[in-house]
């Protein structure tokens, strides 16, 4: 290795930029939504093995920029912001007005698949809480991810109860743990990102219909942008430093990008007929609960913010409409039509529109595909 090969003296690994990763847009998408806006409620992201999913998710965090938060924390509180403080933190703004505050890069904490509940949720020491008097608290990976990406890969292979936990808390924001009449709670505030192949099971509907979208990938079939990617990773695993080079420009602009969607978010209207008509879809489609129209009225907000506009369009709810309620329908298993067909469909006539041979064709094949599995 050459010394222009060593690595700049820093302790942050060396991550595939999220500006090069070429296709799969429809998973860029969802996760650049739920980065400009978290409480749409994650992503789960479904597909073939080898589609680049875990890349994409460690590129993503890498672009997003770093956040402010208290000095020492292990709960990454917010120096300003009550809701996305500790209990703790949020008694010491109340007496001392101010702390020391420090810049972090957002967390992307990986959950393996053999967690234990204590190791995911953090532990009480009964001993000293007992002998001393003190709560003492041993953080979990939740606390780790406050404020950051919690992803769980192969997530319909993970114990249903720990999915159920993982799913409480990004619901709610907050962490709580009880032992032995002792009772810690801290904010549990994430953009929950779960990744599996269908072939290796199903995840539950109730446990699915949590998760806010729901993108489909595919391995990429044409052969010149089969050879664009692995020339891509080839380029970057040989020698990293001058690939993140190339890309700097175009991580910093994205990066701004989100900054100032995330800025623009609350400015982002949507005209009533709109919404009248995302729940007349919801309805037509036998969509369970309100969390389909919810979701899918945030993420058309959050694309228009990331497009810096504040006016949501009649475009911006066709590009999410499919990603929020594919995963929300009832499955019949003798049908072979595709679920993500079946909402471009309703939505192109309750809109008013008309769905393109290309997209016809295309989505029948897919459901055709499914079908056949």
């Amino acid at each position: 290795m050459s010394p222009t090969d060593v690595a700049p003296a820093t302790t942050r690994r060396v991550v595939f930029p999220f500006t090069a990763i070429v296709g799969q847009e429809e998973m860029k998408l969802a996760l650049l939504l739920n980065v400009i806006d978290p409480l749409i409620g994650g992503v789960m992201i479904m597909g073939d093995r080898g589609t680049g999913k875990s890349t994409t998710i460690r590129a993503l965090a890498d672009l997003l920029p770093e956040i402010d938060v208290v000095a020492g924390d292990p709960f990454n509180s917010h120096p300003s912001d009550p809701d996305l403080m500790s209990d703790e933190v949020r008694q010491q703004a109340q007496q001392q007005g101010s702390f020391p505050t420090a810049k972090k890069k957002v967390t992307m904490v990986d959950l393996p698949l053999g967690a234990t509940e204590d190791r995911v949720c953090g532990t009480i020491d009964i001993e000293k809480a007992l002998s001393e008097g003190v709560k003492a608290f041993e953080p979990g990976l939740l606390a780790k991810a406050n404020r950051g990406i919690l992803y769980v890969d192969e997530v319909n292979l993970l114990d249903d109860h720990l999915v159920d936990v993982l799913l409480d808390s990004a619901a709610s924001g907050w962490n709580t743990v009880e032992r032995e009449g002792i009772s810690i709670r801290h904010p549990a505030r994430f953009v929950l990102v779960g990744s599996g192949n269908p072939e290796e099971g199903e995840l539950r509907p109730q446990l699915l219909d949590r998760f806010g979208m729901h993108a489909e990938i595919r391995t990429v079939k044409e052969p010149a942008l089969r050879v664009e990617i692995v020339e891509q990773r080839t380029a970057f695993d040989q020698n990293p430093h001058p690939f993140l080079e190339k890309y700097s420009s175009q991580q910093e602009a994205w990066q701004q990008k989100l900054v100032s969607a995330q800025e623009l978010l609350p400015s982002v209207t949507i005209d009533y007929e709109l919404r009248v008509k995302i729940s007349q879809v919801c309805s037509e489609l036998d969509v369970d609960g309100l969390r389909g129209d919810i979701v899918t009225n945030r993420a058309a907000k959050a694309i228009a913010a990331l497009e810096g506009r504040t006016e949501v369009t009649l475009d911006d709810i066709r590009r999410v409409i499919t990603l929020c309620l594919r995963h929300r329908l009832r499955k019949d298993p003798l049908e072979s039509i595709d679920s993500g067909y079946k909402v471009e469909k309703v939505f192109s006539r309750v809109f008013g529109l008309e769905l393109s041979s290309e997209d016809n064709s295309t989505s029948q094949a897919n459901g055709v595909r499914q079908g056949v599995r």
